[in-house]
């Protein structure tokens, strides 16, 4: 019972739960982090968002233009955001709807100790299951959210039965939407690799054989969101990352030193360009800092499901994009190592990647 009392107390909703009038103090972030330390911009990139791209110009019955414009438009995003919105995408909104659906009941129907039943190992970084902290590091400030990790890609790491039996659906629905975002990455690396004038495989086949993961993050309400991050500033450690979020929103990307609201978009699909893609791109396409803010009245929900190399996979900027005039921006890195520096050192930022420099 102790060690159940114990475990509860360590998860945000439990916390939330119990209606405290301040946030724990590991949960607060440093000045300079806070999510409201600088006024709301009121630049053009606020006011228009990040970009959205129609990607039914791929329908193979149009125009090939079509394909020429949507890669175009690609390449514009991937240059100066490293995140936009997708929609006609082909993964079907239902689908969508039915995820979110299944990570809602687990958060919101299921008992403490129901959820506890699939909790993560917390001796060990990014461990399947239910958790509330990745880092490994004791003395980091905490993020206010909970969260479910499947491993999902290849096939083999796939092990449903440590997925949640209720709702019923929830193990076919993720396996689907496994499938599914897995097919929509595959996709979208052929389109960035074209858009740099590179063959259509050319980005898929230097990532090599996806290993696939899917977070259903669990933002509870929070007492003092100006004092908090549901999720710390950060780029992703691997390939590319595809998001949806429910209405509530929360999601900030990082453009020209001003944070931007992602606003939700109904049945789109956020697109996050990560580390392992800005340098294979050797920094022409830069990978999209963001972060999670809180609020105080409405818990929030969002899927990432994210693609990596293999832990093997060493990862260089590619040879057609480097010459005497362009020449490479980045060292190789293993991208096991890649990881483990990210859990141990913590994410702040970008500065993970900056280490590797030239």
């Amino acid at each position: 019972m102790a060690e159940v009392e114990k475990a509860t107390a360590g998860r945000v909703q439990a916390i939330a739960h119990s209606n405290p009038p301040h946030v724990p103090p590991q949960y607060i972030q440093p000045p300079h982090a806070r999510p409201f330390c600088s006024p709301l911009s009121s630049s053009a990139a606020a006011a228009a968002g990040i970009p959205a791209i129609d990607l039914s110009g791929l329908d193979p019955t149009r125009r090939y233009r079509d394909r020429d414009q949507v890669r175009a438009e690609i390449g514009r995003a991937c240059r100066g955001w490293g995140a936009f919105h997708v929609t006609n995408h082909g993964v079907p909104g239902s689908l969508l709807g039915r995820a979110r659906a299944v990570g809602s009941s687990f958060f919101g129907d299921l008992s403490m100790g129901e959820k506890l039943a699939y909790a993560c190992d917390p001796s060990s970084s990014a461990t399947e299951g239910y958790g509330s902290r990745m880092l490994e590091s004791d003395d980091s400030v905490l993020d206010w959210r909970d969260y479910f990790d499947h491993h999902t890609l290849p096939l083999s790491r796939r092990d449903p039965s440590r997925w949640p039996s209720s709702p019923p659906d929830y193990r076919e629905v993720m396996a689907e939407y496994s499938d599914r975002m897995g097919s929509l990455a595959k996709q979208l690396l052929g389109l960035i690799s074209e858009s740099l004038g590179l063959p259509t495989s050319c980005i898929e086949h230097a990532v090599g054989e996806f290993y696939q993961n899917i977070t259903i993050s669990y933002y509870p309400p929070c007492p003092q969101p100006d004092l908090t991050l549901g999720l710390q500033a950060h780029s992703d450690m691997g390939a590319i990352t595809l998001l949806i979020q429910d209405d509530v929103g929360g999601l900030q990307v990082l453009k020209d030193g001003e944070w931007i609201t992602v606003e939700p978009l109904s049945d789109a699909i956020v697109v996050l360009l990560a580390d392992q893609t800005e340098i294979m791109t050797n920094g022409i396409y830069r990978s999209a800092e963001h972060r999670a803010i809180t609020n105080a009245r409405r818990a929030r929900l969002s899927i990432a499901t994210f693609h990596d190399p293999s832990k093997a996979r060493k990862i260089f900027p590619i040879s057609e994009l480097v010459s005497n005039s362009s020449p490479p921006q980045y060292r190789e890195v293993v991208y096991g190592d890649y990881l483990s520096s990210w859990y141990t050192k913590g994410p702040e930022g970008k500065r993970n990647i900056d280490a590797l420099l030239l």
